[in-house]
C-alpha cells in the first residue's frame, strides 16, 4: 500500500498551521469515540472480515482514497492523523490492540478523511463496508457501540476540518457561502481561509489566484479548483457516486428529505434494494431547520441537520444506496423497469417514490437575484448566522420554518424585524414558537407588512423598503441581511415528460378507489409522498409517516406486479443491497 515519504512528513513544519480546535463536548466522550473491544467481542466480529498484515511504515488508508472498511487491531499500533491540501498535519489518535479504525463514511465505502500508518508490524481484521453493515445488524449491542463511535468520530473531524478541502475567499462571497452550505449539509469537514486570516494572501500568491478565481478550493490531495460548482467540488472529494445503469433496484427514491429517508430506512430494513437520489444534501427543507422542538421523541428538540444525519446513517446501515449530489432530470414511464435520467447516468427500478419536496419560492422583488447568497437567504444555518452576527436582519414569513429561524437568529443578530402579511402568527405557526418569539427582546414583529423594494449602496444590500407603512409607521428598515420564508413550490418539473398527474399548482395527485394504494400516482409503480404530494400535511412527522406507509404499498404492488412487467425485469432485478 506504499510507505511514508519522509519529505512529505516534514513539509508541514514550514507551512502555517491551523488553530488548535478542541473536540469541545467530545473531549468528555472519548471513551465512546475510541472504545476498546474485548477479546470476546473481537471473536464475534471475525466471521465478518479477513485477517491481514502490514509492515512498519505501510499505509492502511490515506486521505481522499476510497476507504477499505473498518480495521480491528489484533496486534501492533497505528497512528492516525489529519492532512490537508497544504500538507499540514495534525495528530488525531494512536490505536493499539482492541481498537477499531473507521468513521461513519466507511458504512458506504466513502473516501478516507484521515491517514492511518503502521508504527510497527500490524495484524488487523479488515471488515469491508458491506460486511460491516451486516455485522452492525447481526451484533445489535456491539453494533450500537460501533455506530456511536463512527458518528462521534465524524463529528470530531468536522469540528477540526480534518480531511476536508480548504476554501479560500471573501467571507461573504455568495459562491463561498454556497460551498460552505453544501459541505455542512452533507456532513463533510472543511476549513476556511478568508480575508481575516493572515495566511490567506500567502496561499493566494502560492497558487497565483486572481480575483475571478475565488473562492479557491484546495482539495485534500493537493489539487486546486478555481471557483468550482458544488458538483465539481463533490467530484474532487470523491463524493459523486457511480451509478450502475444495468442494475435494477426494487425502489428508487427521488429526494432525501424526511419522507425519502424514511422510505429508504423502512424499505431497506425489510429486504428491498433501494437507491435514494438527491441533488443537494440529506434533509431537504427540514434539514435547514435550526431546531425542531415538536418532533416526537426529542423533548429538548433537534436540529433538522442532525435529524437528517441520523436518518442518513440509518438508511446506509440497512444497505440503502444514497447517491448525493445527483440531480434527476427525467422519469421515463414508458419503460419497464422504470428509468430515471440523472446528471450521472441512468437509474432503473421497479418502483419509483417521488419525495422531491419543494423549492423555495422567490418573491417578485426587483433585483432580488443580485443579492442571493450575499444579503438574501432562504434558510438560516450556522453559515448565514455567522454572516449576520451583531447586525440588523429583516425576516419575511409566518410559518414554522420562519419561527425556527427567528428563534435561532435572535442569538446572533443585533435586531430582527419580522414582516408578515397577516395580523399575527396564530393561523400559521405552532404555539410554542409564537410564545418563544414574544419573549425575545431583539425581535420586532410587523403585521400587515409587505416588501416593496430593496435599497443598495456600494457594499450591496442596504435596506428593505415596504409597499406601504406598517402599523408602527415605518416604511423602511436598514439591514444588510434579508431572510425569506415565503413558502415553496413543488419540485416536480422533472415529471412533465412522464405523464404523472399533477394538480393546477404542480403537486402530485395520489390515491385511487383502493384505499390501500392511497399514495399511488396515475402511473403504475410510481408513488408520491411528502411535500410534493397534493394534500400532504407539511410536517416532518407526517412526511416520515408517509415514507413508512408507502413501503407497505410497494410490497403489495411488487407481489401483484403484472406478468407483462415481470417478464421485462431481468433476473437480477431483485438483488438486494
Amino acid at each position: 500500500m506504499g510507505t511514508i515519504n519522509e519529505a512529505e512528513v516534514h513539509q508541514a513544519n514550514t507551512l502555517p498551521q491551523p488553530a488548535e480546535a478542541p473536540y469541545s463536548m467530545l473531549s468528555t466522550r472519548r471513551h465512546q469515540m475510541f472504545p476498546t473491544l474485548t477479546d470476546e467481542e473481537i471473536d464475534r466480529l471475525r466471521r465478518f472480515g479477513e485477517v491481514r498484515e502490514w509492515a512498519p511504515g505501510d499505509w492502511l488508508f490515506r486521505t481522499g482514497e476510497t476507504g477499505p472498511g473498518m480495521f480491528v487491531l489484533l496486534d501492533g499500533s497505528v497512528k492516525v492523523y489529519q492532512r490537508d491540501g497544504l500538507g499540514r498535519e495534525k495528530h488525531v489518535n494512536e490505536h493499539h490492540r482492541g481498537s477499531f479504525l473507521a468513521e461513519v463514511g466507511q458504512l458506504s465505502g466513502g473516501p478516507a478523511l484521515v491517514d492511518g500508518v503502521a508504527l510497527e508490524a500490524v495484524v488487523a481484521l479488515l471488515i469491508p463496508p458491506e460486511r460491516l453493515r451486516a455485522a452492525i445488524i447481526a451484533e445489535a449491542e456491539l453494533g450500537e457501540r460501533i455506530v456511536r463511535a463512527l458518528i462521534l468520530r465524524r463529528v470530531a473531524l468536522i469540528e477540526k476540518g480534518a480531511g476536508g478541502p480548504i476554501l479560500v475567499g471573501k467571507h461573504d462571497d455568495p459562491a463561498l457561502v454556497l460551498l460552505q452550505g453544501f459541505l455542512s449539509r452533507n456532513g463533510h469537514p472543511y476549513s476556511v481561509l478568508d480575508e481575516r486570516d493572515e495566511c490567506m494572501l500567502g496561499v493566494i500568491e502560492r497558487y497565483a489566484a486572481r480575483a475571478e478565481d475565488l473562492p479557491l478550493v484546495i482539495c485534500p490531495d493537493g489539487s486546486v479548483l478555481r471557483r468550482p460548482t458544488a458538483p465539481e467540488l463533490a467530484t474532487c472529494l470523491g463524493l459523486l457516486p457511480e451509478l450502475d445503469g444495468n442494475r435494477v433496484y426494487d425502489v428508487a427514491v427521488v429526494g432525501a428529505g424526511p419522507a425519502g429517508l424514511a422510505t429508504a430506512v423502512y424499505a431497506a430494513s425489510e429486504g428491498l434494494s433501494v437507491i435514494v437520489l438527491d441533488a443537494r444534501a440529506p434533509g431537504g427543507q427540514a434539514g435547514a431547520s435550526s431546531r425542531i422542538e415538536n418532533y416526537l421523541g426529542f423533548p429538548t428538540g433537534i436540529s433538522g441537520q442532525a435529524l437528517a444525519g441520523r436518518a442518513f446513517v440509518q438508511a446506509q446501515k440497512f444497505g440503502a444506496h444514497v447517491a448525493i449530489p445527483v440531480k434527476v432530470h427525467k422519469l421515463c414511464c414508458e419503460e419497464r423497469p422504470l428509468r430515471l435520467e440523472t446528471c450521472s447516468g441512468n437509474v432503473r427500478a421497479q418502483t419509483v417514490v417521488i419525495a422531491s419536496g419543494a423549492v423555495y419560492r422567490r418573491p417578485a422583488i426587483d433585483g432580488l437575484d443580485r443579492y442571493e447568497g450575499h444579503g438574501v437567504y432562504y434558510w438560516a444555518s450556522p453559515v448565514e448566522a455567522k454572516l449576520c452576527k451583531h447586525e440588523n436582519v429583516v425576516l419575511v414569513g409566518g410559518g414554522n420554518s420562519a419561527g425556527q429561524a427567528i428563534v435561532y437568529l435572535s442569538s446572533h443578530a443585533h435586531r430582527i424585524d419580522v414582516l408578515i402579511r397577516k395580523p399575527g402568527f396564530e393561523s400559521t405557526m405552532s404555539r410554542y414558537l409564537i410564545d418563544r418569539i414574544a419573549s425575545l427582546p431583539n425581535v420586532n414583529v410587523h403585521p400587515g407588512s409587505e416588501i416593496g423594494a430593496l435599497g443598495q449602496d456600494d457594499m450591496g444590500l442596504a435596506s428593505v423598503l415596504l409597499k406601504s407603512p406598517c402599523p408602527a409607521g415605518l416604511d423602511r428598515f436598514d439591514a444588510r441581511h434579508l431572510f425569506l420564508f415565503t413558502g415553496a413550490d413543488p419540485n416536480t418539473a422533472w415529471l412533465q415528460a412522464c405523464g404523472v398527474a399533477l394538480d393546477p399548482h404542480g403537486f402530485v395527485m395520489t390515491g385511487d378507489s383502493d384505499a390501500s394504494c392511497s399514495l399511488a400516482t396515475s402511473v403504475e409503480g410510481v408513488y408520491a409522498i411528502g411535500d410534493a404530494r397534493a394534500g400532504s400535511t407539511k410536517r416532518v412527522a407526517a412526511a416520515v409517516g408517509e415514507g413508512a406507509a408507502v413501503v407497505a404499498q410497494i410490497h403489495q404492488w411488487l407481489a401483484q406486479m403484472p406478468a407483462q412487467v415481470q417478464a421485462q425485469v431481468p433476473t437480477a432485478a431483485s438483488a438486494h443491497a
